[in-house]
């Protein structure tokens, strides 16, 4: 599991912009208006080598100063639920406010590590309010100015020094680790108290229940696992609740700890944009992914109800076509042996590994099937491939010139490799690599 990192702040202070020149790109939306970021954001970053997950705060809608205040409670009791490392942004150039020492007092009471940071300090002369931010007790505010860049990289060091050593003593490393996955009220609970046969988790009728993820380990059939159930990911017009916004972070780091995420989802309602959504943080991951219509039971049902209901969900979730799609009834145990079986079998497809030379067979055919593209009398070679790693499978490909390999033949490729291996339920990395690239390694 990566560390994560947590970013927390009053309004415009320039946690989004700051966010953004740490990950690269921009992902937050940044504007001079307070409360602008209506949406966590999280994306990963790199720091000497140093991966970890960067969580962008914002969210907060200032009415009064009473409401930022409780907002900023709420969200920094939840960054120190959550995060390893809490970064406490403050405006260098204001000063302290009333809400920076109330949220700083709530930090230095939980013991977190947490790293101050004073933004908008454009210049080497701190301005005359900057040692007034000792005040807070938090040690030495690091002085920051992320719209010019400057102190990000000693920042960096301290976010990294920081991070804690990941103990593996007490994990079952060949267990198969199962997130679940999806928004509020549509059984995941149920699911996971179906699975162990106990009420082990409470289950409402009222969204949003589960806030916490809870890892439960299991055996059947002689098969480990541990379940990992998520708090649900809510659309955000229907969110009031910033502890319940934080679900999405929390779902984020089950993720990164899963081997397969189930994605469920509500038979009632199909797929949703909503469900895309989560569909997409566990597909970029790589993890494995089964789509699981919960509440079929509830479902009126004709001859190809099943049938046509499975080639929706295909449709809708078109990025990952790969993923098997399993019809049950949470509440009535019903299929769910074959979501363990399932999973347990897209669990061992991530792990898979093909023979160099079976590959270069496969590919060979397939080329002769259908011949690589062409642009200007130029052709697609492809010189020799070899699966270079697991979980999720990656494969690299020597080729002539990446700019030939189209998106279109890649996904043949994709197809013909899964026609011969399977690899179901697991996205498939494709690297292109041109001659010179090596020679210049």
């Amino acid at each position: 599991m990566k560390p994560i990192v947590a970013i927390v702040g009053r309004p415009n202070v320039g946690k989004s912009t700051f966010f953004n020149k740490i990950v690269g790109r921009r992902v937050s939306i940044v504007e001079d208006t307070p409360g602008v970021t209506r949406d966590r954001i999280a994306a990963e970053a790199e720091w000497t080598g140093r991966e970890f997950l960067l969580i962008d705060t914002g969210g907060i809608e200032p009415d009064t100063k009473d409401f930022i205040l409780s907002k900023m409670r709420a969200q920094a009791e939840v960054a120190m639920d959550t995060a390893d490392v809490i970064l406490f942004l403050v405006d260098g150039r204001a000063g302290v406010t009333a809400a920076d020492s109330d949220v700083a007092a709530m930090l230095r009471r939980k013991g977190k590590d947490v790293i101050l940071v004073a933004n908008k300090i454009d210049t080497q002369k701190m301005p005359d309010n900057y040692y007034d931010f000792y005040e807070l007790g938090l040690g030495q505010p690091f002085p920051i100015s992320s719209t010019n860049q400057l102190g990000l990289g000693d920042l960096l060091d301290a976010i990294v020094e920081k991070f804690p050593v990941r103990s593996t003593e007490g994990e079952d490393e060949n267990a198969v680790h199962i997130a679940i996955i999806g928004k509020p009220n549509v059984g995941k609970s149920s699911m996971v108290n179906a699975f162990l046969g106990e009420e082990r988790v409470i289950v409402s009728d009222q969204a949003g229940t589960t806030r916490d993820s809870v890892d439960t380990p299991f055996e059947k059939e002689g098969t480990r696992y541990v379940l990992i159930d998520t708090a649900g990911i809510r659309r955000r017009s229907r969110v009031s609740d910033d502890i319940e916004k934080y679900s999405v972070i929390r779902a984020l780091s089950a993720i990164e700890r899963c081997d397969v995420a189930l994605l469920v989802i509500d038979a009632q309602d199909g797929v949703t944009e909503q469900d895309k959504k989560i569909a997409g943080l566990a597909h970029e991951a790589g993890k494995g992914i089964i789509v699981v219509v919960n509440k079929w039971d509830l479902l009126a049902k004709e001859t190809n109800t099943m049938r046509d209901f499975e080639r929706t969900v295909k449709m809708e979730l078109q990025f990952m076509h790969y993923a098997p799609v399993l019809f049950t009834s949470a509440l009535k145990g019903q299929r769910l042996d074959n979501v363990l079986r399932t999973a347990k079998a897209v669990s061992e497809m991530r792990a898979m590994r093909v023979s160099t030379g079976q590959l270069n067979s496969l590919l060979a055919d397939a080329m002769l099937m259908n011949n690589p593209p062409s642009d200007k009398g130029r052709r697609l070679k492809i010189y020799y491939a070899a699966q270079i790693g697991v979980k999720p499978p990656l494969f690299s490909f020597q080729v002539n010139d990446r700019d030939l390999m189209h998106f279109s033949y890649a996904r043949y490729l994709e197809n013909k490799i899964r026609e011969g291996y399977g690899f179901e339920g697991t996205s498939i990395k494709f690297v292109f690599r041109e001659k010179k690239d090596r020679e210049n390694e």
